[in-house]
This record gives C-alpha cells, structure tokens and sequence, in this order.
C-alpha cells in the first residue's frame, strides 16, 4: 500500500526536495502551501491544496484535505523563517509559526493522523556557550524566529501526550545547496546564497566580523546540504511509521540534523570563487551583535537512533548552490 503524506509549505525550497524524493519513491504526496513564497512549479507532480494556515477555517480545511486524500503522516514546514524581521514583526511571525502549526496538529488529532515531522530549527539555542551543541543544550533562542520555533516544540511535545501523535522535530543548522539545479534557494537569506547573489552582480560579499576565536577570525557555522536535509525527513516519517507498525508509545523526539564540522565565512568564500572561477574581494566589517564564535551540531543521535548521516561536503553546497537556477522570487518574504 502506498503512503500518503501532507507537506505543508512543500513548494518552497526544502520542502521541494523532500516533495520530490517521496514522488520518486512511489509515495502520494499531498502539498499544502498559500504560495507566498513557495512556486507551484516545483511540485513534482504532487497534489497542490492552498490553504493560509494562520487564516480563518485552516483547520477545517486540513482536515478535509487529510481525509480526502487518505493522509497517513504529515510534514510541518510551513513558516516564516527571517530572523531580522522576525524581531520587527514579532506577532506576525507568532501568528503565522505557531499559528500555523497549531492549525496542523488540530487537524491531526481531528482526523487520527498519529505521525508528525516538525520543521524546527538550530535557532533555539541562540548563542550556545560551547561551539558543539548536542540536543540537551540550553535553548535560549535571542529572536522571535528562533522562540516561535522552541514555542512549536513544545507544543508538538504537548500533542504527543494529549492526542497520541508520535513527532520528530528537526533542528536544521545551516541548510544550503540544490538537489537539482531546478530547485535552488531563491532567496538571498543565509551566507551561500547572499554571497552568491553579490557575486552575480558584482558586488563583494561582506564578513561580519573577522576577529572571533576561530582560526581564521571569522565564524565558524555547521553547513548541511539540502538533499542531505531532506533524506533526513524520509529517515523520521519510516521511522515513525516503523514505530506504529510496532505499536510503540507515542512520544515527541528531537534531533540536530548538521554535518558535525564547521566551516568559516572565509572557507565558505574560497570554494565559492572555486565554484563560480569569479576572483572577488570581501569587504569586512564589525560583529553583529549576539554572533558567535562557532555553532556546530553534534548528530550522533540522529545517526544512531534514525541512521542519518550527512554524506555530501560543503564543495557539494556551495557548487550546486552556484550552478542552481535562479527564479525570481515569487514573492518577497516580508
């Protein structure tokens, strides 16, 4: 029997890879997504609901969408995800993370959908105090962002015991790289694809900072490939369904999904004048206030306990990011 799987915000950038590696496997995928920053184009043949998950009726309409086409489990990517606006728009992002997600888990618990992926992120720990973070780390999340996220953790734990559903949130650390040169990132909003888009106009790129305690002076940040990223959905959506096929207890996990070494904003450039042949120079500049030194994820519990491990290498990334297509955004993410 073939599954069937809800995605929400599946026709954005990572959710299009996860899309397109259940489709090539022979699942039924079901994407619900308002398009606001998610291209319809990208779908893989996957089955399109728009649905605004913080709008009114969301969970009315989630849950006809679930029952209509068999859900089985679902995957929660759905959200906002730009820190800096984040803390100019602190109700909106509210509204729309936390919203959004409870919309979700309303329609699970309506319709006895028992398996739930969450799209967390790295953000909930802020600015850890040591430069390799595992799971039991402190979450102190220093943006609205990164606290809507550890919100939504809580609530997926709180679901697991008040309706039985079995969840794994992941915490992504920094998610870069293409699948497919047809799904790249179209949004200029983390260090590859900033650095990519001032190159391709003939810009410099800009380091914040290069007087940290890392060998180089710039940060140090733990860079996991998008294809990596989503095969380590497809770990936890078999695992959960292993899990009930078990008739194991219901319970809410959380796993690091990274590559367990750092690279630096200056590594980071040299592969991409490697990757794009352009020779350009930096322009650097002060810290941004609350940057670390170095964040890299520890994943030896994912690999043991789901067994994931990241096999491609920032080379891959920061290539197949260059070589990607470039759409226009669909839509600004403001």
């Amino acid at each position: 029997m073939r599954v069937s799987v809800l995605i929400t915000g599946g026709a954005g950038y990572i959710g299009a890879h996860i899309v397109r590696l259940l489709v090539d496997r022979g699942d039924r995928v079901v994407v619900v997504d308002d398009l606001s920053s998610g291209d319809a184009s990208r779908l893989s043949g996957a089955t399109l609901v728009r649905i605004d998950l913080a709008g009114d009726g969301a969970r009315e309409r989630l849950g006809s969408a679930i029952r209509d086409h068999g859900v089985t489990s679902v995957v929660h990517l759905a959200a906002r995800k730009n820190a800096a606006e984040s803390v100019t728009d602190p109700a909106g992002y509210y509204r729309d993370n936390v919203g959004g997600l409870a919309a979700v888990i309303s329609a699970c618990a309506d319709t006895g959908v028992r398996r739930l992926v969450f799209s967390s992120s790295a953000a909930v720990y802020g600015t850890p105090a040591v430069p390799r973070v595992d799971e039991a780390a402190p979450t102190q999340p220093i943006n609205p962002y990164g606290e809507s996220k550890l919100v939504g953790e809580w609530l997926v734990r709180d679901a697991a015991t008040a309706h039985g559903i079995d969840a794994i949130s992941l915490r992504y650390f920094n998610v870069a790289g293409a699948g497919w040169p047809d799904l790249g990132d179209p949004f200029p909003l983390n260090l590859i694809t900033i650095a990519i888009d001032r190159v391709r106009r003939g810009l410099a790129p800009s380091v914040f900072g290069a007087d940290f305690d890392t060998p180089d002076g710039t940060g140090v940040r733990d860079y996991v490939h998008v294809m990596d990223l989503a095969e380590a959905h497809l770990a936890a959506l078999d695992a959960l369904a292993s899990r009930q096929q078990a008739d194991s207890p219901a319970g809410a996990q959380v796993f690091n999904v990274g590559t367990g070494e750092g690279a630096s904003v200056l590594e980071v450039l040299d592969r991409l004048r490697a990757a794009s042949g352009i020779r350009f120079e930096v322009q650097v500049g002060p810290r941004r206030p609350g940057d670390p030194a170095a964040v890299v994820a520890d994943p030896a519990m994912i690999a043991q306990q789901l067994g994931w491990r990241a096999t491609r290498t920032l080379d891959d990334m920061v290539s197949s990011a260059w070589q990607a297509e470039r759409p226009e955004p669909t839509a600004s993410l403001a």
